[in-house]
């Protein structure tokens, strides 16, 4: 019965536009999508370069092909079904899986910067100072080109476990009070956790001097392992140029972003060697497709804080 109302539908549709072929029947609308919808062709090579990855890392459900597709044709039922799912096979892909880096961000009326610089010291050289806690204090910077009159703070943490274990600990100790202490200097607080990219690993402390530069992209939905693979292989270009201070992708907080942070002796140095990336092979295509993958760009220029392991 169900054969011989599909087939009467087929040939209704077919009258309808054979009578009319500027014409579209609503029963064309009865069609099953799988019969006038398939995947564009542009999406083939990303789905080959997904399923070769996903198959060397032995991640499941992504050799298939299914969830890349998911992710790209966002907006489908499907796709918001499975998006936890897939950004959690993306990250076993690109990510290094060491550790955890909240990136804090404090809005601060200018009046009140010295004051809270003093409760941001206290509090943050605090908690690494507390051997109990495992925590690190990758940098402390305040904002001077960009989005003004903030301040950034990167902390370490020993993956998710350390994260719940440190964060708790926090919470119930002194180091809590030294945090409320700053809170009337802070207009807003945003709060975000990332993961590094596996084949950029934050450097170590150490006193260069100079600026440092925090590069913001906000990728489109479904594109960071085809990110990931660009800037494997740009990286390296600019490695001849200038020491990476780190690249992390965000799991919490807002998604589909990547920072990448970089320092340079001045401004002017900062311009030289941007001009001469343009030389090393690679350098083009990677900022060609970096243009393709996102949405928004931002760069900032940050000052160390006397207290900051990055300076």
């Amino acid at each position: 019965m169900v054969e011989r109302v599909e087939t009467r539908r087929k040939q209704e549709v077919t009258s309808d536009l054979s009578a009319n072929p500027r014409s579209r029947s609503p029963r064309a609308d009865l069609l099953p999508l799988a019969r006038v919808a398939r995947p564009p062709d542009l999406l083939l090579p990303m789905l080959s370069l997904a399923r070769q990855r996903a198959a060397r890392a032995g991640v499941p459900g992504l050799t298939r092909g299914v969830g890349v597709l998911n992710s790209l044709l966002h907006g489908s039922p499907e796709a918001k079904a499975t998006g936890d799912a897939e950004h959690q096979q993306h990250t076993k892909l690109v990510a290094r899986g060491k550790y955890v880096h909240s990136f804090e961000v404090h809005k601060v009326a200018p009046a009140k910067f010295d004051e809270y610089k003093k409760a941001a010291e206290r509090y943050y050289t605090g908690l690494v100072s507390d051997s109990d806690l495992h925590v690190k204090l990758t940098g402390s910077w305040e904002t001077v080109v960009g989005e003004t009159d903030q301040f950034v703070h990167i902390l370490e943490f020993e993956n998710y476990g350390g994260y719940d274990r440190t964060t708790q600990l926090i919470r119930e100790s002194q180091h809590a009070e030294a945090y409320r202490a700053l809170l009337p200097f802070v207009n807003s607080r945003t709060h975000q956790l990332n993961q590094e990219f596996a084949f950029f690993p934050t450097a170590p402390p150490h006193s260069q001097g100079g600026i440092f530069e925090l590069r913001t992209y906000q990728l489109k939905p479904g594109v960071l392992l085809e990110w990931e693979h660009t800037w494997r292989a740009g990286i390296e270009a600019r490695r001849k140029l200038v020491a990476p201070v780190g690249a992390w992708f965000s799991h919490v907080g807002r998604l589909h972003q990547v920072h990448h942070m970089w320092q340079y002796p001045s401004f002017a140095a900062r311009k030289q060697v941007r001009q001469e990336a343009w030389s090393k092979e690679g350098w083009s295509e990677t900022v060609s497709k970096t243009a393709e993958l996102t949405t928004v760009m931002d760069a900032s220029i940050l000052y160390p804080l006397s207290y900051s392991p990055l300076k």
